[in-house]
């Protein structure tokens, strides 16, 4: 009985903390195409492919999320979430750095960060990048508009 009420005390006490979350760090170099800032949706998918949450905006005005198209399919356009994690869009051979609090459930678990890019008066590009959160942490080439993106602690 003591050894069940010993795993019993140990189960609840450890359901009373918050989830544990780790900083990382996310830079997103763009290539020099020669037009507008570039909006960029950063957004995370689970490991069969659903959509999980919204982590960061570059572009403040919303009617243009919509050519975010990757992230407007999969979040359903849903902006209020967004509110508050938005930036300024990101010129072109700029290179724009956060550090955002993320769960360490989302590392090595199947669950993968999208970033879509759209430049006004060009083509939009949904899954610009697309890269499983790994704790080592990635580096990996873009397309259209993102040169490289990389992330780690």
């Amino acid at each position: 009985m003591k050894t069940l009420t010993a795993i019993l005390t140990a189960s609840t006490a450890l359901a009373a903390f918050p989830a544990m979350a780790r900083d990382v760090t996310l830079t997103t170099t763009l290539n020099a195409y020669g037009g507008d800032g570039a909006y960029l949706a950063y957004y995370v998918t689970d490991a069969s492919g659903a959509y999980a949450g919204s982590l960061w905006m570059a572009g403040g005005r919303t009617k243009y999320y919509r050519h975010l198209s990757g992230w407007s399919q999969a979040s359903g356009g849903d902006t209020s979430e967004v509110a508050g994690i938005t930036g300024a869009s990101v010129g072109a051979g700029q290179t724009l750095t956060l550090t955002l609090d993320l769960a360490d459930s989302l590392f090595d678990a199947g669950y993968v960060l999208h970033v879509d890019a759209a430049v006004e008066h060009m083509r939009d590009s949904a899954n610009e990048v697309e890269v499983p959160l790994t704790s080592a942490g990635q580096s990996v080439s873009g397309g259209t508009y993102i040169q490289t993106l990389s992330y780690g602690q």
